[in-house]
């Protein structure tokens, strides 16, 4: 489990206490290749890329699933 990773979306279903991610693992894209209707990360597609972004607001995180 990754440690140290905050995130203050409560209605996330790895959301945790203290805003906290409690996720096995996490997958963040650009926002440029996000999609936001699809629900794998390109990774597990196998479409590696590597990125930059000059900002946080230019990231979005895929592990987002919203609680039940």
């Amino acid at each position: 489990m990754p440690t140290g990773v905050t995130c203050s979306v409560s209605n996330c279903a790895f959301w945790k206490e203290g805003n906290n991610c409690n996720a096995n693992a996490i997958s963040i894209d650009i926002d440029q290749h996000a999609d936001f209707n699809a629900e794998f990360a390109a990774d597990e597609l196998g479409l590696n890329h590597q990125d930059q972004a000059t900002e946080s607001s230019a990231t979005c995180c895929h592990t987002f699933k919203p609680k039940e």
